[in-house]
């Protein structure tokens, strides 16, 4: 398989497979997302942090040319989500934690939308691991409110699509000429985590035939 066609499965497959063993939840607020659709969309927010940046260097080094439209997509849709996971929110907790993340997005899409730099690169990989652990503790909120082991294995399964485009997102830096050793070993360790949760994923009481056809893949 293709590593673009690659990137495509892993972002976009894992969380599906596992959203329907989730059963609806009430909506909070004017919300009409379902618990699972929530999860999904929390952990796909911490896969967008990562894809900005790689798409924030792949535009600056100009080697692919649909780079642009990823970078733009991926800022849109960040924002999109934020302001429906905003509306979900139904504790203090996550509200006050969407909150913060709403306020470390603020800064870093003045970064993301600025002229590519390689100068300002290393600034945005940091504010990115700012958000994507913000994230990361949102999504931690939803799973605990889910109160299931679906919502745990959506949200392990989410987090695969972070891994895949932070291992992108260090690779294109390192690309680059930025040889900050921190960038290596990041890299090394979200491969390693990648496959140990796929292994966990794969030996899920929960998985159904579709859902072991889907992981070997």
């Amino acid at each position: 398989m293709k590593p673009q066609k690659l990137l495509l499965l892993l972002t976009c497959i894992f969380p599906l497979i596992f959203i329907g063993s989730i059963e609806a939840a009430p909506a909070a607020g004017k919300s009409s997302l379902t618990m699972g659709d929530a999860i999904n969309k929390a952990g796909r927010q911490r896969m967008l942090s990562q894809r900005i940046v790689k798409a924030y260097a792949l535009v600056g080094q100009k080697v692919m040319l649909s780079a642009n439209i990823q970078l733009r997509d991926s800022i849109k849709l960040f924002e999109k989500q934020l302001a429906e996971l905003t509306d979900f929110a139904a504790t203090d907790e996550e509200r006050k934690t969407i909150a913060e993340v709403a306020a470390l997005w603020k800064k870093y899409k003045a970064l993301a939308t600025a002229k590519p730099s390689k100068d300002k690169a290393e600034e945005l990989a940091v504010m990115s691991d700012k958000v994507l652990k913000k994230s990361h503790q949102f999504v931690l909120l939803l799973q605990e409110r889910s109160g299931t082991n679906a919502g745990k294995l959506v949200n392990i399964s989410g987090r695969q699509r972070m891994l895949s485009q932070r291992i992108g997102k260090f690779y294109v830096l390192r690309s680059w000429g930025l040889d900050n050793p921190e960038y290596k070993a990041g890299q090394d360790k979200a491969v390693v985590e990648f496959t140990d949760a796929l292994h966990l994923l794969q030996n899920a009481p929960e998985n159904t035939s579709e859902i072991d056809d889907a992981l070997a893949k």
